[in-house]
């Protein structure tokens, strides 16, 4: 029982640690931040901080981290002439729609360009294969395609946190799918 209460006070005060950091994020650079304002936005003291991390940019890897392994867990699962992609991409936007704030910076003109790039790379393999054993290309066309494609999705993803997700994520996620059916048919 003491084990489970521990765990439930660490993950709380990890949420509102993250919390209090995508915060401040939205008002500076994650240099500009100091630990002092993280624990007082989050009401907990430095101890509990340093409990969890070891300064503030293992904070900003560690939700970055995050953001990869959920998504990452979404994408094994899909194929892009599946049906139940949709489903799936639908899940992603749903993630991304409940963590709009961090998905926001992290993909926005001051974001982290390595941070983007894991994104990109994370359905690299599964659309080069597609693009180059259903359409005949080299693997250096293929490249140029996916690049195409990627930074496209990587746009529109802006484009509707910007637009304060006023579509559904299900209509996010039909429209990506039909985009990218048309490009790689």
């Amino acid at each position: 029982m003491k084990k489970e209460i521990g765990n439930r006070r660490a993950r709380y005060s990890k949420m509102v640690i993250k919390e209090a950091f995508i915060d401040l994020l939205e008002k500076k650079a994650a240099s500009k931040i100091t630990i002092k304002e993280i624990c007082e936005n989050a009401d907990v003291n430095r101890a509990t901080f340093y409990a969890h991390y070891v300064d503030q940019n293992d904070l900003l890897n560690k939700i970055k981290d995050e953001v990869i392994d959920s998504i990452n867990d979404h994408i094994k699962v899909i194929s892009i002439h599946d049906a139940k992609s949709i489903t799936i991409i639908e899940q992603i936007f749903e993630y991304i729609r409940k963590n709009a704030k961090i998905c926001k910076l992290l993909l926005s003109e001051r974001g982290d360009i390595v941070f983007q790039k894991r994104v990109l790379m994370l359905v690299y393999d599964m659309v080069i294969h597609e693009i180059t054993s259903k359409n005949k290309l080299s693997v250096q066309d293929a490249e140029y395609v996916y690049s195409f494609l990627i930074t496209g999705c990587i746009g529109v993803i802006q484009k509707w946190l910007h637009d304060d997700m006023k579509i559904t994520s299900k209509q996010m996620a039909e429209m990506l799918m039909k985009i990218t059916q048309k490009i790689l048919s």
